[in-house]
């Protein structure tokens, strides 16, 4: 029989799923952006978290940068008591960025058990006419080289580099001979996509390119990152208002924008923690049985 104790540790596990893992989570730099938002909720589910931010890409948009010690003090007073917590300021398009910010996140607690590749690059887009090789180098470099390589790192961090041959076409890379360890114990990577294969996003293609690059590849990497215990997801999050869809500060005409919102299900554009919620989820026990999906959470957005 259980006593009232068990009971209440029993529960307290439940509700702290993540207990005792480590996540880093990127692109958090903005209290009211969706890395922020994921960051908390990683941290209210028992996770030591690590930041990452890049303040200057913030200052160059209509919205303009957060108070960095205001963020970080946001995800501190969101972590459960012994909880660890680290903020790094990196520039992505930097390759030697990506391993050396896993490995200071790695350093935190001695292991790193998440990784969410929230960041992304805004500005500087345009038609395809308007393409160059330096815009789409630009966010080629941004969103998804730097996914990768973070991904690759975080790969060899959590299972062990090891000696292995480049691989072939249709071959495993690494052959471990073991499936998923315990839910308790996957790794998990959950990278951010956007709607570009719901439909055209004038004005955007360097942007939809990148963003379709990770969409396109989630299953290839899914699969060999499976041989290694670790799970990835990629959610597409929907219009998110993250400040750019107030009319003080957004980059684009509302008023369309407006229309199409009243005739969507909820009526309303997507919080911050309606994608935060669903990367909770997938870090967490509970949703150790999805791995290769590219996962729609748009309020109905698609059915307007």
């Amino acid at each position: 029989m259980r006593t009232d104790d068990s009971r209440a540790s029993a529960a307290g596990t439940a509700a702290r799923p993540l207990s005792g893992r480590t996540a880093l989570v990127t692109g958090a730099s903005r209290r009211r952006g969706i890395g922020y938002a994921i960051a908390c909720e990683l941290a209210r589910l028992g996770a030591g978290v690590v930041i990452h931010h890049f303040a200057p890409h913030d200052a160059d948009q209509p919205w303009g940068a957060d108070d960095l010690p205001a963020v970080e003090a946001g995800v501190r007073e969101a972590l459960e008591p012994g909880a660890g917590f680290d903020s790094i300021g990196a520039d992505l398009r930097d390759p030697s960025a990506c391993g050396a910010l896993v490995d200071r996140a790695c350093a935190l607690t001695g292991r790193l058990d998440i990784l969410v590749c929230n960041h992304a690059r805004s500005g500087g887009d345009g038609s395809i006419l308007d393409m160059t090789p330096e815009a789409l180098d630009a966010f080629w470099e941004t969103d998804t080289r730097s996914t990768l390589l973070l991904t690759r790192r975080f790969a060899e961090r959590f299972h062990g580099a090891g000696d292995r041959e480049p691989a072939r076409p249709g071959a495993r890379r690494i052959r471990v001979g073991r499936p998923l360890p315990d839910p308790a114990r996957a790794g998990k990577v959950v990278w951010m996509t956007s709607g570009q294969q719901d439909g055209p996003m004038r004005g955007e293609v360097a942007y939809a390119t990148s963003k379709a690059a990770l969409a396109g590849v989630t299953a290839t990497v899914a699969a060999e990152l499976g041989d290694l215990g670790i799970t990835l997801n990629t959610i597409n999050p929907g219009p998110v208002d993250t400040g750019y869809l107030d009319p003080g500060s957004a980059d684009r005409d509302l008023a369309p924008l407006d229309d199409l919102m009243s005739r969507t299900p909820f009526g309303r554009w997507g919080a911050p923690a309606d994608v935060a919620r669903l990367v909770g989820w997938l870090a967490s026990p509970a949703g150790s049985w999805i791995t290769g999906q590219v996962l729609t959470s748009d309020g109905g957005f698609g059915l307007a």
